[in-house]
Protein backbone atom coordinates (compact mmCIF):
# COMPACT_ATOMS: atom_id res chain seq x y z
CA UNK A 1 0.00 0.00 0.00
CA UNK A 2 1.36 3.46 -0.96
CA UNK A 3 1.82 5.74 2.05
CA UNK A 4 0.15 9.25 2.15
CA UNK A 5 3.01 12.00 3.50
CA UNK A 6 1.47 16.04 4.31
CA UNK A 7 4.30 18.69 4.02
CA UNK A 8 4.10 21.81 4.88
CA UNK A 9 5.67 24.87 3.66
CA UNK A 10 6.49 22.23 -0.04
CA UNK A 11 6.54 24.51 -2.44
CA UNK A 12 9.79 25.27 -2.35
CA UNK A 13 13.53 25.00 -0.41
CA UNK A 14 14.32 22.77 2.54
CA UNK A 15 10.07 21.47 2.02
CA UNK A 16 10.12 20.67 -1.00
CA UNK A 17 13.39 18.88 -1.00
CA UNK A 18 11.89 16.41 1.91
CA UNK A 19 8.47 16.17 -0.39
CA UNK A 20 10.55 14.96 -3.36
CA UNK A 21 12.23 12.60 -1.28
CA UNK A 22 9.40 11.22 -0.06
CA UNK A 23 8.20 10.86 -3.34
CA UNK A 24 11.04 9.50 -4.42
CA UNK A 25 10.68 6.56 -1.93
CA UNK A 26 7.17 5.73 -2.63
CA UNK A 27 4.79 8.27 -1.27
CA UNK A 28 2.04 9.99 -2.81
CA UNK A 29 2.95 13.33 -1.03
CA UNK A 30 0.23 16.07 -0.36
CA UNK A 31 2.73 19.64 -1.04
CA UNK A 32 0.78 22.25 1.27
CA UNK A 33 2.17 25.93 0.82
CA UNK A 34 0.33 29.37 1.52
CA UNK A 35 0.32 29.94 -1.80
CA UNK A 36 -1.92 27.51 -3.75
CA UNK A 37 -0.10 28.36 -7.25
CA UNK A 38 3.27 28.03 -5.76
CA UNK A 39 2.25 24.60 -4.37
CA UNK A 40 0.84 23.84 -7.60
CA UNK A 41 4.05 24.23 -9.49
CA UNK A 42 6.04 22.12 -7.14
CA UNK A 43 3.58 19.67 -7.34
CA UNK A 44 3.56 19.59 -11.21
CA UNK A 45 7.28 19.59 -11.30
CA UNK A 46 7.33 16.51 -8.93
CA UNK A 47 4.54 14.73 -10.62
CA UNK A 48 3.70 16.00 -14.26
CA UNK A 49 1.09 12.60 -14.18
CA UNK A 50 -0.10 14.44 -10.73
CA UNK A 51 -0.72 10.73 -9.76
CA UNK A 52 1.14 11.04 -6.86
CA UNK A 53 0.76 14.42 -5.82
CA UNK A 54 -1.73 16.88 -4.40
CA UNK A 55 -1.36 20.92 -3.83
CA UNK A 56 -3.12 22.22 -1.04
CA UNK A 57 -2.67 25.86 -0.08
CA UNK A 58 -2.44 25.52 4.11
CA UNK A 59 -1.92 28.43 6.50
CA UNK A 60 -0.64 26.30 9.49
CA UNK A 61 -1.63 29.04 11.93
CA UNK A 62 -5.09 28.66 11.26
CA UNK A 63 -6.70 25.23 12.83
CA UNK A 64 -9.78 24.99 10.22
CA UNK A 65 -6.89 25.12 6.97
CA UNK A 66 -5.20 21.19 8.45
CA UNK A 67 -9.17 20.47 9.07
CA UNK A 68 -9.67 21.06 5.09
CA UNK A 69 -6.47 19.89 4.40
CA UNK A 70 -6.70 16.76 6.21
CA UNK A 71 -10.53 15.99 4.48
CA UNK A 72 -9.11 16.91 1.25
CA UNK A 73 -6.60 14.31 1.70
CA UNK A 74 -8.76 11.94 2.38
CA UNK A 75 -10.99 12.88 0.03
CA UNK A 76 -8.29 12.32 -2.91
CA UNK A 77 -5.90 9.36 -1.43
CA UNK A 78 -8.33 7.83 1.43
CA UNK A 79 -5.61 8.36 3.89
CA UNK A 80 -2.93 10.19 6.25
CA UNK A 81 0.63 8.15 7.39
CA UNK A 82 2.86 11.06 7.49
CA UNK A 83 2.74 14.78 8.13
CA UNK A 84 5.89 16.56 8.18
CA UNK A 85 5.42 20.29 10.03
CA UNK A 86 8.04 22.12 7.72
CA UNK A 87 6.65 25.45 7.17
CA UNK A 88 8.31 28.71 8.97
CA UNK A 89 9.15 32.29 8.67
CA UNK A 90 13.22 32.88 9.30
CA UNK A 91 13.71 36.81 10.04
CA UNK A 92 17.07 38.19 11.16
CA UNK A 93 16.05 41.27 12.87
CA UNK A 94 18.08 42.17 16.03
CA UNK A 95 16.96 41.57 19.35
CA UNK A 96 16.33 44.27 21.05
CA UNK A 97 14.62 46.06 17.78
CA UNK A 98 11.92 42.59 17.66
CA UNK A 99 8.64 44.41 18.19
CA UNK A 100 5.69 42.27 19.57
CA UNK A 101 3.80 42.34 16.25
CA UNK A 102 6.96 40.47 14.95
CA UNK A 103 7.78 38.33 17.64
CA UNK A 104 3.63 37.51 17.33
CA UNK A 105 3.93 36.84 13.39
CA UNK A 106 6.97 34.25 13.86
CA UNK A 107 6.11 32.06 16.40
CA UNK A 108 2.53 31.87 14.91
CA UNK A 109 3.96 30.04 11.83
CA UNK A 110 6.88 27.79 13.72
CA UNK A 111 5.27 27.45 17.09
CA UNK A 112 1.59 27.61 16.43
CA UNK A 113 1.81 26.09 13.29
CA UNK A 114 3.42 23.24 14.46
CA UNK A 115 1.25 23.00 17.73
CA UNK A 116 -1.99 23.00 15.27
CA UNK A 117 -0.39 20.44 12.86
CA UNK A 118 0.50 17.93 15.60
CA UNK A 119 -2.77 18.48 17.60
CA UNK A 120 -5.27 18.25 14.50
CA UNK A 121 -3.79 15.21 11.89
CA UNK A 122 -2.27 13.52 15.22
CA UNK A 123 -5.53 13.03 16.39
CA UNK A 124 -6.43 11.54 13.38
CA UNK A 125 -3.41 9.45 13.35
CA UNK A 126 -3.98 8.38 16.48
CA UNK A 127 -7.78 7.21 15.61
CA UNK A 128 -6.30 5.16 12.56
CA UNK A 129 -3.51 3.41 15.53
CA UNK A 130 -0.50 4.49 13.43
CA UNK A 131 1.18 7.62 12.30
CA UNK A 132 4.08 9.49 12.16
CA UNK A 133 5.28 12.92 12.53
CA UNK A 134 8.50 14.86 11.70
CA UNK A 135 8.76 18.21 13.13
CA UNK A 136 11.21 20.94 11.76
CA UNK A 137 13.38 22.78 14.11
CA UNK A 138 16.26 24.20 14.29
CA UNK A 139 19.78 24.44 15.97
CA UNK A 140 18.98 27.97 16.68
CA UNK A 141 16.24 26.55 18.97
CA UNK A 142 19.41 24.56 21.00
CA UNK A 143 22.44 26.90 21.32
CA UNK A 144 19.82 30.01 21.22
CA UNK A 145 20.67 31.47 17.45
CA UNK A 146 23.27 32.77 15.85
CA UNK A 147 22.23 34.18 12.27
CA UNK A 148 18.84 34.42 13.26
CA UNK A 149 16.51 36.23 14.96
CA UNK A 150 15.67 35.81 18.77
CA UNK A 151 11.96 34.87 18.15
CA UNK A 152 13.18 32.06 15.70
CA UNK A 153 15.26 30.38 17.53
CA UNK A 154 12.36 31.05 20.68
CA UNK A 155 9.95 29.42 18.36
CA UNK A 156 12.45 26.03 17.13
CA UNK A 157 13.20 25.88 20.70
CA UNK A 158 9.38 25.28 21.83
CA UNK A 159 9.30 23.14 18.47
CA UNK A 160 11.70 20.50 20.34
CA UNK A 161 9.35 20.73 23.62
CA UNK A 162 6.51 20.02 21.67
CA UNK A 163 8.10 17.17 19.96
CA UNK A 164 8.33 15.63 23.52
CA UNK A 165 5.11 16.93 24.30
CA UNK A 166 2.86 14.89 21.84
CA UNK A 167 5.13 11.78 21.64
CA UNK A 168 4.51 11.00 25.01
CA UNK A 169 0.56 11.80 24.06
CA UNK A 170 0.74 9.96 21.09
CA UNK A 171 2.76 6.43 21.38
CA UNK A 172 0.53 4.41 22.80
CA UNK A 173 -1.74 5.02 19.96
CA UNK A 174 1.02 3.67 17.42
CA UNK A 175 1.90 7.32 16.26
CA UNK A 176 5.91 8.48 16.56
CA UNK A 177 6.91 12.48 16.72
CA UNK A 178 10.25 13.10 16.47
CA UNK A 179 12.25 16.61 15.38
CA UNK A 180 15.31 17.04 13.14
CA UNK A 181 17.48 20.33 13.90
CA UNK A 182 19.14 21.21 10.97
CA UNK A 183 22.04 23.75 11.14
CA UNK A 184 23.01 26.19 8.59
CA UNK A 185 21.22 24.07 5.46
CA UNK A 186 22.19 25.44 1.51
CA UNK A 187 18.79 26.42 0.68
CA UNK A 188 16.82 29.63 -0.13
CA UNK A 189 16.39 30.46 3.78
CA UNK A 190 19.46 30.15 5.00
CA UNK A 191 20.93 32.26 1.69
CA UNK A 192 18.03 35.32 2.41
CA UNK A 193 19.14 35.64 6.06
CA UNK A 194 23.10 35.26 5.76
CA UNK A 195 24.37 37.97 3.44
CA UNK A 196 26.83 37.37 0.50
CA UNK A 197 30.05 39.07 2.25
CA UNK A 198 29.20 36.81 5.54
CA UNK A 199 28.74 33.88 4.02
CA UNK A 200 32.77 32.78 4.38
CA UNK A 201 32.50 33.50 7.86
CA UNK A 202 29.74 31.16 8.39
CA UNK A 203 31.51 28.31 6.77
CA UNK A 204 34.67 28.54 8.84
CA UNK A 205 32.67 28.61 12.09
CA UNK A 206 31.07 24.97 11.04
CA UNK A 207 33.44 22.49 11.90
CA UNK A 208 32.99 20.34 8.71
CA UNK A 209 33.65 23.97 6.75
CA UNK A 210 30.11 23.21 4.30
CA UNK A 211 26.83 23.80 4.41
CA UNK A 212 24.33 21.13 5.13
CA UNK A 213 22.03 19.46 2.15
CA UNK A 214 18.55 19.85 1.88
CA UNK A 215 18.33 16.35 0.59
CA UNK A 216 20.09 14.38 3.46
CA UNK A 217 17.36 16.10 5.39
CA UNK A 218 14.10 14.66 3.28
CA UNK A 219 15.72 11.37 3.52
CA UNK A 220 16.34 11.09 7.04
CA UNK A 221 12.55 12.64 7.30
CA UNK A 222 11.83 9.33 4.98
CA UNK A 223 14.12 7.38 7.21
CA UNK A 224 11.72 8.10 10.33
CA UNK A 225 8.50 7.79 8.61
CA UNK A 226 9.62 4.19 7.94
CA UNK A 227 7.20 1.39 9.42
CA UNK A 228 9.85 0.18 11.60
CA UNK A 229 11.00 3.20 12.65
CA UNK A 230 8.39 2.35 15.73
CA UNK A 231 11.08 2.54 18.47
CA UNK A 232 12.05 6.30 17.55
CA UNK A 233 9.91 8.98 19.32
CA UNK A 234 10.41 12.10 21.07
CA UNK A 235 13.63 12.36 19.74
CA UNK A 236 15.61 15.44 17.80
CA UNK A 237 17.95 14.17 15.75
CA UNK A 238 20.82 16.75 15.21
CA UNK A 239 22.41 17.64 11.59
CA UNK A 240 24.03 20.56 12.15
CA UNK A 241 28.23 20.08 10.86
CA UNK A 242 29.37 19.58 14.49
CA UNK A 243 28.39 23.40 15.58
CA UNK A 244 26.26 21.96 18.50
CA UNK A 245 27.40 18.81 19.96
CA UNK A 246 26.11 16.50 22.99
Amino acid sequence: MTHIALVTGAAQGLGYAIAAQLYAAGYAVVLSDLSLAAANASARRLDPSGERVLALRLDVGCKADFEQALAATLERFGALHVLVNNAAMTLATPLMQISPEEFERVTNINQRGTFVGCQVLGAYLADQGYGRIINMASLAGQNGGTATGGHYAASKGAIITLTKIFAKELAARGVTVNAIAPGPIDSPAVHAVVAPERMEQLLEAIPVKRLGSADYIGRLVVQLAEQDAYFVTGATWDVNGGLFMR
